[in-house]
């Protein structure tokens, strides 16, 4: 559809307040007394509507705005106005529902990325949209000052839930793993403390505190300082040097190489993704992480788990780590926690929660009341019986049948993954497929050094819509050549 066509509704904030005018007849509606259809504000005295008014008026005649009426209008815009952190993909969506996107000009696409591995339930799920707007017109926001109802419940639920006794909330996957990285450091600090004070009467100089962290090959672990220095991409950290030091990398799976650091006694944690996902579809062997939690027990170190990407129903178990049968002493959460609102959690053992004091660590925005609520939604979707079975389930089938049908093409070497989160590993860069898959109307992921195809579909996702995935792969193969 070319530009200035079928200009669609939500182009302009205008056309959100006629939609609400028309739904809600005979509430006197505005921009400065929106909330008075749910009693929440009182309605302005005219004066002062009369002068915003004639205030708007003359900024609006000074500022035009531009119309967004399709894609290349969006684009434009962004090139204009955004920080360039991004290389986005030349597309702008508008609508979701079920598993399927739509953009700006119409063009309806397969989701096979959810967001990054974020819209679990898909877009416009009933039961999820209901907790939101109910929610959203009852209580949004009121900081970690005060006490609230749906915090509370989501913290219990996630604990009954998993190994863990107490649970900190955040803003997002990076976000908890820094506040894991200082209360890796803060627990040390205490424990050596504790020793320093056993062994001395009274106690001498404090014992040396163990502060170092060892991370993977491949690994992803957010983009700020802490985390940054987590990740294992070179192109990620260099920019940003120094970062913060102390962090030892080894091959994922190398239990061996991992132990001759431990046995130092100079590593706080040890952080690990049980399926790595930014770094290729990688899940890990079970020997390597049991070999993990016995080395983390008999050194002192906690093991930490980021299922940041891989947690909450991706691998068809609640947790990742379930399937090895091993538990952390702490586990990171975020992606797909609030269902596409930000969020994340950092959920400890008792042991670490002992360390923490109040002012050791905060957020202002974390679980607020709105999205514990869209998480309390996902939540009990997730843990609805068989629904985790039904993960696991068209996991297999979409392994066997992109193994089966991807398996004479040469560039395809590999199927590898968990539950709905799979990788398909080329000899060649992924990018020509991606983008003729994209023309095709699926929408995938990289990952790994860009020659992985990342798929990482709502969790909701049908066999059938599966099955249009991989016949959609099939055709575009031929871009790989």
């Amino acid at each position: 559809m070319a530009c200035g066509q079928g200009r669609l509704n939500g182009c302009y904030i205008d056309s959100f307040y006629q939609q609400q005018q028309q739904q809600h007849r005979g509430v006197a509606l505005s921009r400065a007394g929106f909330g008075a259809r749910c009693k929440l504000a009182p309605r302005l005295p005219k004066k002062v509507l009369a002068v915003d008014v004639r205030q708007n008026a003359a900024t609006q005649q000074q500022q035009q705005r531009v119309p967004l009426e399709c894609s290349q209008d969006v684009i434009d815009a962004e090139a204009r106005l955004f920080v360039h952190t991004y290389d986005r993909v030349p597309v702008a969506f508008v609508r979701g529902h079920g598993c399927k996107l739509y953009d700006i000009d119409g063009k309806e696409y397969l989701d096979m990325a959810a967001g990054i591995a974020v819209n679990s339930l898909g877009h416009g799920d009933p039961l999820w949209v209901k907790a939101v707007l109910e929610q959203a017109t009852t209580l949004a926001h009121v900081s970690n000052v005060y006490h609230s109802l749906p915090q509370v419940r989501l913290a219990e639920r996630l604990v009954q839930s998993c190994f863990a006794d107490r649970v900190f909330f955040s803003n997002s996957g990076t976000e908890a793993n820094e506040a894991a990285i200082k209360f890796a450091r803060k627990y040390q600090r205490v424990k050596a403390k504790e020793k320093s004070d056993k062994q001395a009467s009274p106690p001498l100089v404090e014992g040396p505190i163990a502060t170092d962290f060892v991370a993977f090959s491949n690994s992803f672990h957010g983009r700020t300082l802490g985390a940054l220095a987590l990740t294992s991409k070179d192109k990620y950290r260099a920019p940003f040097e120094p970062i913060m030091p102390g962090v030892k990398f080894v091959e994922f799976g190398n239990l061996e190489a991992a132990k001759k650091i431990v046995q130092q006694q100079r590593t706080a944690a040890v952080f690990v993704e049980p399926v790595q996902g930014e770094g290729g579809v990688y899940p890990a062997i079970g020997h390597f992480l049991e070999g993990l939690r016995a080395l983390c027990s008999s050194t002192g170190t906690l093991l930490v788990f980021d299922e940041v990407q891989c947690g909450l129903g991706r691998t068809g178990k609640l947790w990742a780590h379930e399937a090895y049968g091993i538990e952390p002493d702490i586990m990171t959460l975020a992606k797909p926690l609030a269902g596409g609102l930000p969020i994340g959690a950092v959920l400890v053992t008792q042991a670490v929660a002992d360390a923490i004091v109040p002012g050791d660590h905060g957020s202002t925005f974390a679980g607020s009341p709105l999205v514990c609520s869209a998480a309390l939604a996902v939540l009990d979707r997730l843990q609805e019986p068989g629904f985790l079975d039904s993960i696991a389930g068209k996991g297999n089938h979409l392994r066997e049948l992109l193994t089966r049908r991807l398996a004479p093409f040469a560039h395809v070497k590999e199927v590898r993954g968990a539950g709905l989160l799979v990788g398909i590993q080329l000899d060649v860069s992924a990018a020509p497929l991606v983008t003729a898959a994209r023309s095709k109307g699926l929408i995938v992921l990289t990952a790994g050094a860009g020659d992985v195809v990342r798929l990482a579909p709502p969790l909701v996702i049908s066999e059938a819509e599966l099955e249009h995935c991989v016949e959609i792969l099939v055709s575009c193969i031929s871009s790989l050549d």
